[in-house]
């Protein structure tokens, strides 16, 4: 916990200063004043976060954290465990959605198994940082320990860590976990106080009655466990997942690293929950990559304060809405450091 506190006590407030330098280079552009919207809106949070005002993006990765959890025991998947190994090695053969959506934005992809139910064996662009094979089932006791929930936090932090020394420019979160929106509803009924059925949506498409079921499931581990909301570590050891806390130790990470960080859906924005609620200012340092069709996603993004970058009905995961939002930022990037100004341009500024 000392070193989490350390982490946490390293964040700081973004500069204004840094802001304004970016909009005074914007505003001297061969364009009319804010007539790039959003896009020069990112520009400017780029160079806020990293302190730069010559800053480019040269290297992207999307980290994939993957973990499994023991309330599928309780039937309210659409899908066996089993297909979460399954997708981590699609992943690494490039196969998967987000391999496309990367590959389309310049991307690097990194999976983490931060908590699969079974071994894995290691493979190029696979990192083994397993700290124990899958969660329990929260509808009969702790899905963690508070042990196993700070290593998973410290695990994602190292990884923050590792990137910044290669040099990663951005950072997109992605998951992979078979029964993953039940805790991430859950941590988001905690932590925004708001009622199960309203944050808790069909994940991989669920009919009625597995919904009705996973609502159930959702409440009974709650009442069960009595997670503290005021003790956003206590909320995800409880009713978490080993995926869900690594994202949130690679979020605190970037922050400490200044490092722009794309959060993706649903499941990544439950870990920015988390995140956020261990320490406000950490919501600076963080894009909302997308909004999706999960009831919870929207009420996080609500919770944040966070406007999305985009809106495609998207619900798949895997950090396919971050590598998209990655290509947005990067193009409000380029807008600052390759449109030419109005003197450059040769062009009359505009009279008003």
């Amino acid at each position: 916990m000392k070193r989490l506190r350390e982490q946490l006590d390293a964040i700081v407030p973004l500069k204004k200063t840094y802001f304004d330098e970016a909009r005074k280079r914007l505003d001297k552009m061969a364009i009319p004043k804010g007539s790039l919207g959003r896009l020069e809106e990112f520009a400017q949070r780029i160079v806020a976060i990293t302190g730069k005002l010559n800053t480019e993006i040269k290297q992207k990765t999307v980290v994939v954290f993957a973990g499994d959890h023991g309330v599928v025991e309780e039937g309210v998947s659409a899908f066996p465990q089993e297909v979460t190994k399954q997708m981590v090695y699609n992943f690494l053969k490039g196969g998967a959605g987000i391999n496309v959506l990367a590959r389309h934005v310049g991307a690097r992809v990194l999976v983490v198994d931060i908590g699969v139910a079974s071994d894995l064996e290691p493979e190029e662009g696979l990192l083994l940082r397993k700290v124990a094979k899958g969660t329990r089932n929260m509808s009969k006791g702790p899905a963690m320990s508070r042990e196993e929930a700070l290593n998973a936090l410290l695990m994602g932090i190292n990884i923050a860590y590792d990137l910044k020394a290669k040099g990663v420019d951005i950072i997109g979160t992605g998951d992979m976990g078979i029964g993953n929106t039940k805790p991430s509803s859950a941590i988001t009924a905690v932590l925004t106080k708001r009622e199960i059925e309203e944050v808790t949506g069909r994940g991989t498409g669920i009919n009625d009655k597995m919904l009705n079921n996973k609502v159930k499931v959702i409440k009974d581990s709650i009442k069960l466990n009595q997670p503290d909301s005021s003790d956003p570590i206590d909320v995800l050891a409880k009713v978490g997942g080993f995926e869900i806390a690594g994202i949130a130790g690679l979020i605190i990470g970037a922050a400490v690293n200044r490092i722009p960080l794309v959060v993706d859906g649903f499941i990544s924005t439950a870990a920015a929950l988390v995140a956020v609620s261990l320490k406000k200012v950490i919501n600076e340092y963080i894009f909302a990559a997308h909004k999706s069709q999960e009831k919870g996603h929207r009420i996080i993004l609500e919770w944040l304060g966070q406007e999305p970058i985009l809106d495609l009905s998207l619900r798949l995961g895997e950090g396919t809405g971050a590598a998209l939002g990655m290509g947005m930022i990067e193009a409000g990037v380029k807008i600052l450091s390759e449109v030419s100004t109005f003197d450059d341009a040769g062009v009359k500024e505009s009279i008003s």
